[in-house]
Parts: structure tokens; C-alpha cells; sequence
């Protein structure tokens, strides 16, 4: 069978970073598994950090666009399922798990080791599952209905539909809600009813990073400040100039959500800039700064169920790991 390396684990825990470092050591490929990261323009509030695959002026695009020069000349790691479509187009579990097929099967044809890296449980598991994922057709009468009802109601909705989905699901994030419902009522069976599992033809190593709640809870907060200084606000405000909808961006969940609902309540209102609105900007800081460790803490209830994971400390422990499962 063909190896596949995945690594996981909560935001804050430097997954990137330990994904590259592999990938130059076993000559390897990064296919992406982060729900927002595959939107093109949303760099700071995903954390796409692309630098860090290296200094190839090639890889400012995603690895599916490069040459076979491009990909393997220079320092550069390439990636992919990166940058692959616009914030205002619905991109669905189905999707994703095709490309990710597709990257992963063209890497290894290439005789390269593909590393699937991310925090996106569901995108994760879709992948090394297998899962055979319902073919809801989307149903617009409904949607429109949908986009009414408060996060509240689709809640309670979803809950008297599909109890187990309702229980792991993200609460706040009311696009994966509405998806959620629509397959049920659609199909006319439960989401978690339909996940039927086919493992996919391939090997996993499954290697996990965390840290202790005192480690990565100043990390959480130090990352934030970094992206705070490095322009996400200005992010969002050039997204939605750019057409995207507030409701879209909040749907997008934690950084999106709480900038834009900050952006139309304060802002939009007052029209204050920088120093001016120095307290409401704490404010939203300090409770997008909670909302994260609470999504690293529901992360981690998500992975700690799957026995295969590996859970390393280091990167030296990681390498001796994927030594061994390539031998």
C-alpha cells in the first residue's frame, strides 16, 4: 500500500511548521486539511503563513498550478487545496475530499511522500475514513428559508433532526448548519447516519501536536496579536469591499466572525479609526481570544477519539516516526 503521513492537533501547535520541516527531510508534498484555507484572499484570518513552505517565487500559487520544474527546483515546499476558490462560492466536504484524492494519488505517482496536515477534524476524517459522503442536491427554496432563522433556531432545527451530527457539530458556525440540515431534509436521513466508510488505499501514519492548556493558551494569544498587527482587520474590510457578504464572513467562523460583527457594530456606526476605537478593539480581542482556546479545546475532544493518532513532542520524535513507517 502507498504511505500517507497526516498531522493534527489544535490551532497554536506549529503543524505547518512540522510539516515542512518533514517534507524537505522525506522528500514530501503538503496537501492541506483546513476548511477555510482552500478560500483564496483570507490569508491572515486562516493562518496560511505561506512563507513558511519556503522562498520559491513559484510558490506564491498552489502546487496543482505549478510545473514540474517549478515543483521541484528551488527550497520551496509546495502545498496543496490552497487558495482554490473564492470565499463567495460554496465548497462542500464532497469537494474537498475529491482534490484531496487527487493531490495525494498525483504525489505519490510523482514518487513523493504526501503529508496531509491540518485542524479541520471533519476534513481530516473524510480523508482517512474514507467516508462516502451523501449526494444532496442543493435545494435553494430551502436555503433561502435557512438564511432567515437565527443560529438559535437552526440549532434546536438540527438538533431535532440529527441529535449525533447536533452534538460534535461547530454551534457557531451556521454555514456547516445549514448544510447539515439540508442533507437531512433532503435525503430524508440523518448526516450522521450517512457516513459510510471506505478507508482509502493507502498506509497512515497519524501523528498528533498539542500542549498543555498553560502553553498553548499564550501561544493562542501571541499568534492573535501577530495577526492583529499584520492587517486582518484590514482583511476583512477589503473581503466584504470586495463583495462578500457580512453573514458570509461571519459564516466562516472565529477571526471572520468577530471582526465583522466588530466592523458593523462599532465602524460601520462611528466611522472611528486606530487609537479612537482603542477600547472596543480590546474588547473584541479579548473575546476572539476566548473563542479560539475554546475551539483548540473542542479540537482536541475531537481528535483524542481516534486511537491511531501518535502524539509527539518534538520534531526529532516525529522524524524517527516517519523514518520507521517508510522503511
Amino acid at each position: 500500500m502507498q504511505k500517507l503521513i497526516v498531522i493534527v492537533g489544535p490551532t497554536a501547535t506549529g503543524k505547518t511548521k512540522l510539516a515542512v520541516e518533514l517534507a524537505r527531510k522525506f522528500n514530501g508534498e503538503i496537501v492541506s486539511a483546513d476548511s477555510r484555507q482552500v478560500y483564496k484572499g483570507m490569508d491572515i484570518g486562516t493562518g496560511k503563513d505561506l512563507s513558511e513552505y519556503g522562498h520559491h517565487p513559484a510558490l506564491t500559487r498552489p502546487a496543482a498550478t505549478l510545473s514540474r520544474g517549478e515543483r521541484d527546483g528551488g527550497e520551496g515546499i509546495p502545498y496543496h487545496l490552497i487558495d482554490i476558490v473564492s470565499p463567495r462560492t460554496n465548497f462542500t466536504l464532497a469537494q474537498y475530499q475529491k482534490l484531496a484524492y487527487r493531490a495525494i494519488d498525483d504525489i505519490l505517482r510523482r514518487g513523493k511522500v504526501p503529508i496531509l496536515v491540518g485542524g479541520t477534524g471533519l476534513y481530516v476524517q473524510a480523508v482517512v475514513d474514507g467516508y462516502v459522503l451523501p449526494e444532496a442536491s442543493p435545494d435553494l427554496k430551502l436555503r433561502k428559508k435557512l438564511a432567515t432563522m437565527s443560529l438559535r433556531e437552526l440549532r434546536a432545527k438540527l438538533k431535532k433532526l440529527d441529535p449525533e451530527t447536533y452534538r460534535t457539530i461547530d454551534k457557531n458556525n451556521r454555514r456547516r448548519l445549514e448544510r447539515a440540515i439540508e442533507i437531512c431534509v433532503v435525503t430524508g436521513i440523518p448526516l450522521s447516519k450517512q457516513r459510510v466508510k471506505h478507508p482509502p488505499p493507502y498506509e497512515m501514519l497519524m501523528l498528533g501536536l498539542t500542549f498543555p492548556k498553560h502553553v498553548l493558551d499564550p501561544r493562542i494569544d501571541k499568534r492573535l496579536k501577530e495577526r492583529l498587527k499584520q492587517g486582518m482587520i484590514k482583511e476583512v474590510e477589503r473581503l466584504h469591499a470586495q463583495g462578500v457578504s457580512w453573514k458570509r464572513l461571519e459564516s466562516f467562523g472565529l477571526e471572520y466572525r468577530h471582526i465583522s460583527r466588530y466592523l458593523q457594530n462599532y465602524r460601520a456606526k462611528t466611522g472611528f479609526r486606530d487609537s479612537r476605537d482603542r477600547a472596543n478593539l480590546g474588547t473584541m480581542q479579548k473575546e476572539l481570544s476566548r473563542a479560539i482556546k475554546d475551539y483548540s479545546r473542542r479540537q482536541m475532544t475531537w481528535f483524542k477519539r481516534d486511537k491511531r493518532i501518535v502524539w509527539v513532542k518534538n520534531k526529532k520524535e516525529a522524524a524517527r516516526l516517519v523514518r520507521n513507517f517508510r522503511l
